[in-house]
């Protein structure tokens, strides 16, 4: 069963993120570990009371961004990404003064970011070595 909720459980969040990023993605962990989690709010996913996926938000005014979304390989394609973006986005719908929510998407994932609403905007861009485009969801629609 899967469980999602805010947690402060950092260091699990570190974890999944260094199996997805450093390990499979190649991230140099500098980039990865960015000295910002302390100032963000985490999703957490289990299923079955294991870690498997979490995504960060940070907040900067009226703009939230959501970052660091990952789920582990065995586990993807089972619906927790979607599952995992929806309750960012609740948590920021939860908060008026939040009026936007924007994101980092890695170009492959555009389609998967764009059917949970959000629009891609700007040119392409390299990120730790990997293509992105930025997207933003309008929260006052």
């Amino acid at each position: 069963m899967l469980d999602l909720r805010m947690t402060d459980d950092i260091a699990t969040c570190h974890a999944l993120r260094r199996v997805v990023f450093i390990e499979e993605q190649n991230v140099d962990a500098a980039l990865e570990v960015d000295g910002r989690d302390g100032d963000a709010l985490h999703v957490l996913a289990r299923m079955d009371d294991t870690p498997v996926g979490c995504a960060r938000i940070l907040i900067a005014g009226d703009m939230a961004k959501i970052g660091r979304v990952c789920v582990l390989r065995a586990h993807r394609g089972t619906g927790i990404g979607q599952a995992l973006m929806r309750a960012a986005v609740q948590e920021l719908r939860a908060r008026p003064e939040i009026r936007r929510a924007k994101l980092g998407a890695q170009t492959h994932a555009l389609g998967f970011y764009a059917a949970l609403g959000f629009v891609a905007t700007g040119p392409e861009y390299l990120e730790a070595g990997i293509a992105h485009r930025d997207m933003v969801l309008d929260l006052s629609a």
